[in-house]
């Protein structure tokens, strides 16, 4: 029997500590500006270095902090550096819990200002393009009370794979009132959003299938028609009834007796039934989960034709750290429960400074590149959406997907053709068999419905003969993506379609 003894190893082995400031830096990124705002007031009431900063002019505050102006951010080359100040990986990723420095300071100003005016040096429809394979897949940040409008994207994003659809679809759910209404004019939104008329009202029909019933209607009578089709009680009658509330209000009995072609007792029931709807819909959510949406960035179009991108300002929360203060209080701290105290108030107070300002550079880099992606829909419509992923544009800035991920998630942009959330900027595609541009994921399911229904009994398409048509095509998939794609569409096998066929013949 081998006598026991004592060994002693060495092993080297790296590891990412999650310091509480690194863990701040990551919250506040992927926090809406309405939520940052919240925050930045809890710490003010708790943190007595930090100060509200009430000035107005940015530029003029940054020029009395001797930084000049404000730095514009270039959208034709965008830096993938490390070293890049601008990177806030880098600097999150470091964890660094020493305080700044503030000697010589009176305030730092949180910086975001920083960085808020940009102008791109291309014109429109001169974007890059990169490879993309992958699904947007957005992180969950909010454990608060679900609103009507997340209510409804969450439903938009499980009803359609079209990119073009879920932009449209996006853009009416933000339109839709506290009520659970669309008013807006459609032909003004086809317009605006370069599509046709009958695209934005299939769109809207889609929508209008969500729950709550009744929601997304337009005007009362579609409101109360699509919960009675809803319950399957939408007859002839009840149509007539709806197209004649007026009536009903004026208790015109006789002659909705007549419109209807009822009697008495029927003419009861069907009042009875309209007397339980919900005319408002929208209120099974409450007014108070429903936050006002206000834009992170502004894209507009320069008079040469590029594109500026600039973050709204206005819901910046600026913020400074009173230095004067800190010096006097350290001046007459005694205690070291007070001088630790002092000395983490000014830490966290430099480390909220310093993540503000990265929080507001790192969304601008990501909405600049969005911007270069997909500048083709800015100038010509949502028809010419480009397939984007979270990789293409970490990828093009120098950044990890996740940080891209969490800049998009709640972050809202507003464009000539209306506002969207940066992530419906993401769609998967397909790539290119010849290496050119890649092909969107909806195209490509499209394309295989169409040469599925175009089969007859003797040539029915296995899934690699479809490979096969669809390389010749330029569109490079592998045989498991085609069966996805066709099980997802709800078409059954070869061998299956080829018995319907002969049975049909």
């Amino acid at each position: 029997m081998a006598g026991l003894m004592q060994k002693l190893d060495m092993r080297q082995g790296q590891s990412l500590v999650m310091t509480p400031q690194l863990q701040q830096a990551i919250k506040l990124l992927q926090l809406s500006n309405v939520e940052l705002a919240e925050f930045v007031e809890g710490e003010l009431e708790r943190n007595p270095l930090l100060e509200r900063d009430d000035r107005n002019d940015s530029t003029e505050s940054l020029r009395e902090e001797g930084q000049g102006e404000p730095r514009e951010l270039e959208l034709a080359a965008p830096s993938a550096d490390a070293n890049d100040s601008m990177d806030a990986d880098a600097d999150m990723m470091h964890g660094d819990d020493s305080k700044s420095d503030l000697s010589g300071v009176e305030g730092v100003e949180s910086g975001a200002a920083i960085g808020a005016s940009s102008s791109s040096t291309y014109s429109a429809g001169s974007g890059g393009r990169g490879p993309a394979s992958e699904d947007y897949d957005a992180i969950a940040n909010s454990s608060r009370e679900i609103s009507l409008a997340e209510h409804l994207h969450e439903q938009l994003s499980m009803a359609t794979g079209d990119p073009v659809d879920r932009l449209i679809g996006a853009h009416l759910i933000d339109l839709a009132d506290d009520d659970g209404y669309m008013r807006s004019d459609l032909d003004e939104i086809a317009q605006q959003l370069g599509v046709e008329r009958a695209r934005v009202e299939a769109v809207l029909s889609l929508t209008q299938t969500f729950d709550p019933a009744g929601v997304m209607a337009r005007d009362l009578p579609e409101c109360l028609a699509l919960q009675l089709k809803d319950k399957n009680r939408l007859d002839p009658a009840m149509a007539a009834l709806l197209d004649n509330l007026e009536r009903l209000a004026r208790h015109d009995y006789p002659a909705l007796k007549s419109l209807c072609g009822v009697d008495n007792e029927d003419l009861d029931e069907m009042i009875a039934e309209i007397r339980d709807l919900t005319p408002k819909p929208g209120h099974a959510f409450g007014s108070d989960s429903t936050r006002a949406v206000s834009p992170d960035v502004f894209i507009r179009q320069s008079p040469d034709g590029s594109w500026q991108v600039e973050l709204n300002s206005e819901t910046l929360p600026r913020v400074l750290v009173n230095n004067s203060y800190f010096n006097e209080i350290t001046a007459v701290a005694k205690s070291e429960t007070d001088k630790t105290f002092i000395t983490e108030c000014s830490q966290n107070a430099s480390w909220l400074v310093k993540s503000l300002d990265q929080r507001a550079r790192t969304i601008l880099k990501v909405a600049s590149e969005i911007v270069r992606q997909q500048d083709m829909f800015l100038a010509h419509g949502v028809a010419y959406l480009r397939p984007l992923n979270l990789k293409t544009v970490a990828d093009a800035i120098g950044m990890h997907e996740s940080t891209v991920s969490r800049v998009t998630s709640n972050k809202y942009v507003a464009t000539p053709r209306g506002m969207f959330e940066l992530k419906y900027f993401f769609t998967s595609a397909i790539p290119s068999a010849g290496g050119g541009e890649a092909h969107s994921a909806e195209a490509v399911r499209h394309r295989i419905k169409t040469m599925i229904g175009q089969e007859s009994a003797s040539d029915v398409l296995s899934d690699d003969s479809l490979v096969e048509q669809l390389r010749d095509e330029g569109i490079e998939i592998a045989r498991r993506t085609v069966a996805k794609y066709r099980e997802a569409l709800n078409i059954p096998s070869s061998v299956q379609r080829r018995r319907i066929l002969k049975r049909a013949g």
